[in-house]
């Protein structure tokens, strides 16, 4: 039997999604931007879910739920920013519920979308930052085969600060 690790996010998925956003708050606190309390209610991810699905059907994000093997959700997965032309590239984002966090369904969720890009996608290149100290999501990334290509000084604004981040990047087999 082969377990799917992602699917596409649905409308339905917004309680469910609030609900672990709620319980991983803190968890997820010191790799996320500052989220004020509007963030966690049922209305922000119904509003964050349909804007995501909006983008879908433009062609420049995949946004998928992160499913354990009863297909609850657990997390979030998204391809973002898919650029067409001659760039043919798109940036990965994702986390996992602390309580299934070391169990290797982060490692599995990106490689499920490594192989959506490549392949259904058509992508060239996927892209993935993470905060130097963010060793966990480092170990994700290599271990599907990314690759450290620079270091960009302030990047994002994280736990409320400006933070250098490792870029990462991944491309497509040669065929």
């Amino acid at each position: 039997m082969n377990v799917r690790h992602t699917r596409l996010i649905s409308p339905d998925d917004a309680a469910t999604l609030t609900e672990r956003l709620r319980e991983n708050r803190a968890f997820l606190a010191p790799w996320d931007p500052v989220r004020d309390d509007a963030f966690f209610t049922l209305d922000a991810q119904r509003d964050a879910i349909a804007q995501a699905l909006e983008a879908h059907a433009r062609g420049t994000m995949v946004p998928l739920a992160v499913v354990d093997a009863e297909d609850r959700l657990i997390g979030r997965l998204n391809v973002n920013g898919i650029t067409r032309g001659a760039f043919q590239s798109a940036a990965i984002g994702y986390w996992v519920s602390r309580s299934h966090n070391g169990r290797g369904v982060a490692t599995a969720a990106v490689a499920e979308v490594a192989e959506l890009a490549f392949g259904e996608l058509g992508l060239h290149r996927l892209q993935a930052e993470t905060l130097i100290h963010n060793t966990a999501s480092q170990r994700v990334l290599t271990r599907n085969g990314f690759v450290p290509y620079g270091i960009a000084p302030q990047y994002l604004k994280i736990a409320g600060e400006w933070q250098d981040h490792i870029l990462y990047q991944l491309l497509a087999p040669a065929g």
